[in-house]
């Protein structure tokens, strides 16, 4: 694969072209993750608004019907349904790994085995997350085991 990067004139749009004989889930999944890069999610902390790149988000949860992301340090609270998040990220690294959780693939360091066929996600910054045997095909499959 070749890749080409030129700078842009000012006050030109950035704009991305991609040339390829076929389009395959892996040129379907760089298109997908460039679009959720784009989208900031509005996330809550005390009375303060904020904008939050996917990127940056290690995972979400569903606690007493409220939605959090957790960041590598800090935590927020976002309006929208795990159910919208899901769908939103259906095609990046982000992955339904229970009921109330979706974790980013990406900031996961290392995945362990764990009691009655889960598994447990060992995140970048330290903490752990359970991942529902429900779950475990499909993290397989996403990971091409």
């Amino acid at each position: 694969m070749k890749i080409t990067i030129v700078d842009r004139a000012d006050g030109e749009e950035d704009e991305i072209i991609i040339r390829c004989r076929h389009v395959d889930k892996q040129m379907l999944k760089l298109v997908y993750a460039i679009k959720a890069g784009q989208e900031k999610i509005t996330a809550l902390q005390g009375s303060d608004y904020f904008q939050i790149a996917p990127e940056e988000i290690y995972y979400f949860e569903a606690v007493d019907n409220r939605v959090f992301l957790y960041l590598e340090k800090e935590v927020y609270e976002t309006k929208q349904k795990l159910y919208e998040l899901e769908k939103r990220f259906q095609k990046t690294d982000f992955f339904r790994a229970s009921k109330s959780c979706i974790v980013n693939l990406a900031k996961v360091k290392s995945f362990s085995p764990v009691f009655n066929g889960r598994f447990e996600a060992h995140m970048e910054n330290g903490e752990r997350v359970m991942i529902s045997r429900q779950y475990v095909p499909v993290l397989k499959e996403k990971l091409g085991l």
